[in-house]
């Protein structure tokens, strides 16, 4: 068999086992996604805000990084990236009950994602400001001459944001090993795309002077493909990237959002019909990689991990009153042994 006639994730370096694992992130993202929002109606936790339709280009971004050695500055739709990267459906649980065994102690709003082991950088409410956060660590790397980039995303609302910009022109400026990636889902909360952005996200990069890359973000292998380059390029000292993944946010913006206010049940049934999750199914059928017995056991395996996980999660202690304190005044350091400090 010829290279042009392999599969196009064999053409792209990645194994069945690799494409299989992706397949199993995006499934595992939808269906904590769709917990996580029962969770909220039936009053057993606060918030949720979905990323339903935007797991294919978050997970074939994250197969395209180095684990635990690139840094990663998600936003708050990324469960999918987030999971790819290390991060376990307990965790996120733990995070939207708001139990003091969440890694950031039940402080935190869901979703806004934070793993030192895993490389994942604490976000922030103020949309955009994770981008010059991006920056920061990618001109860090640059000093020390790492072989490590940051990967930031954004919606296309916050790109119209001061702190994205600032960013692109520093970044560019020094060449710093950043990518910047936009998720165009269409709407800012309950505003249309050509309502909020100017032309397109991706014609910006020019006018900072580095490339921008527009792609399917219902392709998993073509985010792969586009994302992997872009580090490629971050990583021989070439600059930054701009990469623009088209999607649908299939979702309402959040658990306090009525989206049909906005939109029509017909257009989002149309665009539930180009879900990337279905089209990557259809794909691995096809390369007999999945089956409907394989399927199957997988979507039991991935609904066990997630009961498990809530019932966990939902048994797990509060944070007790006192916790609200800690890290925020200066705490007396402990005499020193044997004498005072």
């Amino acid at each position: 068999m010829s290279f042009q006639q392999l599969p196009k994730h064999r053409q792209l370096g990645l194994s069945n086992d690799q494409v299989l694992k992706m397949y199993t992130y995006m499934m595992t993202a939808r269906k904590y996604d769709e917990r996580a929002t029962l969770l909220q109606r039936s009053g057993r936790t606060a918030f949720h805000i979905s990323g339903i339709g935007q797991e294919a280009a978050q997970v074939g971004a994250a197969f395209a990084l180095e684990r635990q050695h690139d840094f990663f500055l998600p936003y708050y739709r990324d469960y999918a990236f987030v999971l790819s990267v290390g991060v376990t459906v307990q965790e996120l649980m733990l995070s939207a009950f708001s139990k003091a065994e969440d890694i950031n102690g039940g402080r935190q709003m869901p979703a806004h994602f934070s793993h030192r082991l895993h490389h994942v950088v604490s976000g922030s409410s103020p949309v955009a400001t994770q981008v010059p956060h991006a920056v920061g660590i990618a001109l860090k790397s640059l000093m020390k001459k790492e072989e490590r980039v940051a990967f930031v995303s954004f919606g296309e609302g916050s790109s119209n944001q001061g702190d994205v910009h600032e960013s692109f022109n520093f970044a560019s400026i020094f060449k710093l090993p950043v990518i910047f990636m936009c998720e165009n889902n269409q709407y800012a909360i309950s505003i249309p795309a050509h309502r909020q952005v100017a032309g397109r996200v991706v014609d910006r990069a020019a006018g900072y002077g580095f490339p921008g890359i527009r792609v399917d973000g219902n392709d998993v292998l073509e985010v792969y493909r586009v994302v992997k380059e872009a580090r490629e390029r971050a990583v021989r000292g070439a600059g930054p990237t701009l990469i623009e993944a088209m999607l649908y946010r299939i979702s309402p913006h959040s658990t306090a959002d009525d989206d049909m206010l906005y939109r029509t049940k017909e257009e989002v049934d149309y665009h539930r019909e180009q879900d990337g999750i279905e089209s990557f199914r259809r794909y691995l059928t096809d390369c007999g990689i999945l089956n409907e017995e394989t399927d199957r056991l997988l979507q039991e395996t991935i609904m066990k991990e997630l009961n498990e996980a809530t019932k966990y999660a939902e048994k797990a202690p509060y944070p007790t009153p006192e916790d609200a304190l800690k890290h925020v005044f200066a705490e007396p350091a402990e005499p020193a042994q044997g004498g005072e400090i």
